[in-house]
C-alpha cells in the first residue's frame, strides 16, 4: 500500500482499548460504586508499584494534578514558577490556577526539554518552583536541574503527562527524583482512562494532603466513611477542589497498566523503524534518545531543516491530502493570547524554531508496518 493508493486515513494516534477493558468497566457499573472508590485505591497502589513511588494519588486530569502539586508545594500569589514555553498550555495554566506567575525558559535544541543553563539564568528571589516537562515522553535533565534547584532552595515538580514508562538513569519516571510527578491518562497518551491523571511522591504528608484536596479537602474519604461501622462526620479544614477520578476510569486504567510494557515495546519498535528509514533524508532530524534515558515514544516528532523541500504546513497538508494525519510540533505557550507579553519577544530562539519546524507523525500501538511504510513512502515522494 502506498500513499497514492491509500483508501483510509491513518490517524496520528489511536487509543488501544480491548475486551478486557470493556469487561472491567462493566463490572464497576454493575457493582453500584462508580465514583471514587475501591478501584481508584487499587489503581493508585498498582501505579505506585509500577513506577516505584511510595505514594500515588489519582485525580481527574494531569492539569488538575499539576494544580494540586503546586498548591501542596505552597506555591501561590507573588511566586514565580519556571517552565518551558515549549509545552501544552496546561503547564502554564496550572501555575496561574495556583495564583503564581509562569516564567518561561528556552529548551535544548536536541532534546526539546528545558536547558539547565537557561533555567539557572531565569531564577530570581521570587522563584518558588521549577516545573520540568518530559517532552513527548523523553525525560528531561532531572539531575542537572535538581542540583540547580537545591542550591537556590527551589522545589522541582515534573510534568510527566507524556512520560508513563519512560526511564531516567535506570529508574522509571515517577520515582522520587523530585518532590512530585504528574501523569496524564488522556486518550492521546499511551495509558488512557479517557480523562484522568496521577500524582506520585515520596512525601507521605504531601500525599495525604493531596488526597484530601482533590475531594473538597474532606477530612474523611467517601470510601472510608461508607466502609465504617461507626458514624463518621467529616470536616473541611481548608478550601479544596473536585478533582476526583471515578472507579470506572480506574477500572480501565488497571487493565491498561497490565498492557503498558507491551505497548511501550511496540512503540519503541515502530520508532526505531521510523528513525532508520528517515535517517536517509538530509532535510529532517529524527528524535534523539540520550544515554541514560528510555523514551516511551508517546509521540514521534521530526524536525525540518532549512533545506526541506516544503514548509511544515505544506508538508502536513500534502500528507493529509494523501490520507495521512499529522500534528504540528509542540506549541509555544508564549505566543498564545493569555501569555503573550512583550518581554518574551525573541527570547526563545530554540522554542520558536521547534514550534515552527516540527511535525508529529502517526504512531500508535495497533499501527501496522504496512501503515508505517505508507507514511515513510509519502515522505519519500514529497522529498
Amino acid at each position: 500500500m502506498s500513499a497514492a493508493t491509500l483508501t483510509k486515513t491513518i490517524p496520528v494516534a489511536r487509543p488501544f482499548i480491548g475486551r478486557e477493558e470493556e469487561t472491567a468497566v462493566l463490572e464497576v457499573l454493575r457493582s453500584g460504586w462508580v465514583s471514587q472508590g475501591p478501584r481508584v485505591a487499587e489503581f493508585e497502589r498498582q501505579f505506585a508499584q509500577y513506577v516505584g513511588a511510595a505514594h500515588a494519588v489519582a485525580v481527574s486530569s494531569c492539569t488538575t494534578g499539576l494544580h494540586l502539586a503546586l498548591v501542596a508545594a505552597d506555591v501561590g500569589a507573588g511566586n514565580e514558577v519556571l517552565c518551558p514555553s515549549l509545552s501544552f498550555i496546561a503547564t502554564a495554566n496550572a501555575i496561574r490556577y495556583a495564583g503564581a506567575t509562569p516564567v518561561f525558559v528556552d529548551v535544548d535544541p536536541a532534546t526539546y526539554n528545558l536547558d539547565p543553563a537557561c533555567v539557572e539564568a531565569a531564577i530570581t528571589p521570587r522563584t518558588k518552583a521549577i516545573l520540568i516537562v518530559h517532552q513527548i515522553g523523553l525525560p528531561a535533565a532531572i539531575a542537572e536541574i535538581s542540583e540547580i534547584a537545591s542550591r537556590y532552595g527551589v522545589a522541582v515538580i515534573e510534568d510527566a503527562a507524556c512520560a508513563i514508562g519512560s526511564e531516567y538513569q535506570g529508574q522509571r519516571i515517577g520515582q522520587p527524583h523530585t518532590l512530585m510527578a504528574c501523569f496524564s491518562f488522556h486518550p492521546r497518551k499511551i495509558l488512557t482512562t479517557g480523562e484522568g491523571g496521577m500524582i506520585t511522591t515520596s512525601d507521605e504528608k504531601i500525599a495525604d494532603r493531596i488526597r484530601k484536596l482533590r475531594q473538597h479537602a474532606m477530612s474523611v474519604s467517601d470510601l472510608a466513611r461508607h466502609s465504617s461501622s461507626q458514624i463518621v462526620t467529616e470536616s473541611y479544614p481548608e478550601v479544596g477542589y473536585n478533582y476526583r477520578m471515578t472507579d470506572m476510569q480506574a477500572a480501565l486504567g488497571l487493565v491498561q497498566l497490565q498492557r503498558l510494557e507491551e505497548m511501550i515495546a511496540r512503540r519503541r519498535y515502530l520508532a526505531s523503524r521510523y528513525s532508520e528509514a528517515l535517517a536517509h533524508f538530509d532535510w529532517l532530524v529524527p528524535p534523539v534518545e540520550p544515554s541514560g534515558s528510555r523514551h516511551n515514544f508517546q509521540s514521534y516528532m521530526i524536525r525540518l531543516k532549512d533545506n526541506a523541500p516544503l514548509t511544515r504546513d505544506q508538508l502536513m497538508q500534502e500528507m493529509l491530502d494523501r490520507g495521512i494525519s499529522t500534528r504540528r510540533g509542540i506549541m509555544a505557550i508564549h505566543r498564545e493570547m493569555p501569555y503573550s507579553e512583550e518581554r518574551w519577544t525573541n527570547r526563545f530562539p530554540e522554542t520558536d524554531s521547534v514550534t515552527d519546524n516540527c511535525i508529529i507523525l502517526p504512531l500508535f500501538h495497533t499501527m501496522t508496518e504496512e501503515e508505517q511504510d505508507c507514511v515513510i513512502d509519502c515522505i519519500r515522494q514529497l522529498s
